[in-house]
């Protein structure tokens, strides 16, 4: 069975899941991606080794992004490569795009974006990577066509984002949101709650630029209080003592602390290639109250 099926099967609860990232640098790779989008793609192997090695030694998250429907021929005959520079912090959301015509001019780039020009248009980062997950070819291309469709500038594929088992993945910028499990159907709508500035928790994952125990606890605290608004909590602080975290947050002018635990889940297998079950961890609600 599929990993996103089992996961689905299990029960496997969505919040406190999103991969880390408060920095991104996105590269358009117009062709077939192996299961490094970077290191197996049409780009020199060296060139994208270095390209690779210099936006993560900047603490920069690499993406691989292409647009969607395209033929084979089309892709072999790209003369340009875009990129975007995302900042997912937040209070510091932005989005800088540039184009090279030459990818060794990619090596040249500024990671902040400094010499492209900035969007105040949302980008829409699908997961396909069917080298890395089948799961996230078979369950997002139908996401990432529907959402082409009604988003055709905003939509992208793009390669791992983790989470396979929550396939359909994706992530929106510049704000970092990380949703799973979403369907072609659904996923307008989403994107639509986006643009009207509020979280759509029935596939929500977390927020790219907090840590999985501040995603968490957000997650339970926006249920408690039903305030899906993207900036509705404003985070202030996490301490642990005991087992327990003690997550702090700014909602309406008041101070709301979460008090949570964290466990292991049984053994699982996490991605379809996996061979090995490992548990993951899992985020459970002890209290909310002011303060």
């Amino acid at each position: 069975m599929p990993c996103s099926d089992r996961s689905l099967e299990r029960g496997d609860p969505l919040p406190g899941t999103a991969g880390y990232g408060e920095r991104w640098f996105l590269v358009e790779i117009d062709g077939a991606w192996g299961a490094h989008a970077f290191l197996q793609s049409p780009l020199d192997p060296a060139l994208a080794r270095a390209l690779v090695t210099r936006i993560e030694s900047a603490g920069i998250r690499p993406l691989a992004i292409r647009r969607t429907g395209r033929s084979a021929n089309q892709r072999r005959a790209q003369t340009e490569w875009r990129w975007a520079a995302v900042d997912a912090r937040v209070g510091h959301e932005r989005v800088h795009w540039g184009v090279v015509s030459d990818p060794a001019d990619l090596l040249r780039v500024p990671l902040d974006g400094a010499g492209g020009a900035p969007s105040t248009e949302p980008l829409i980062c699908v997961c396909t990577h069917a080298r890395h997950d089948q799961c996230c070819a078979v369950k997002g291309r139908p996401v990432v066509t529907a959402l082409a469709q009604a988003y055709p500038a905003a939509t992208w594929e793009c390669s791992h984002l983790g989470g396979d088992r929550f396939a359909a993945t994706l992530i929106l910028f510049p704000h970092g949101l990380y949703y799973g499990r979403v369907t072609g159907a659904e996923a307008p709508d989403l994107v639509d709650a986006y643009l009207d500035g509020r979280i759509e928790p029935r596939w929500f994952r977390g927020r790219s630029s907090l840590p999985n125990v501040v995603q968490a606890a957000a997650a339970f605290a926006r249920a408690n209080r039903g305030d899906n608004r993207i900036d509705a909590f404003d985070y202030r602080s996490w301490t642990e003592s005991g087992g327990v975290h003690t997550v702090s947050f700014n909602h309406g002018g008041k101070q709301l602390a979460v008090r949570l635990t964290e466990s292991l889940s049984a053994p699982l297998l996490s991605t379809c290639a996996a061979s090995s079950a490992q548990p993951v961890r899992e985020f459970e609600l002890r209290s909310i109250a002011p303060g």
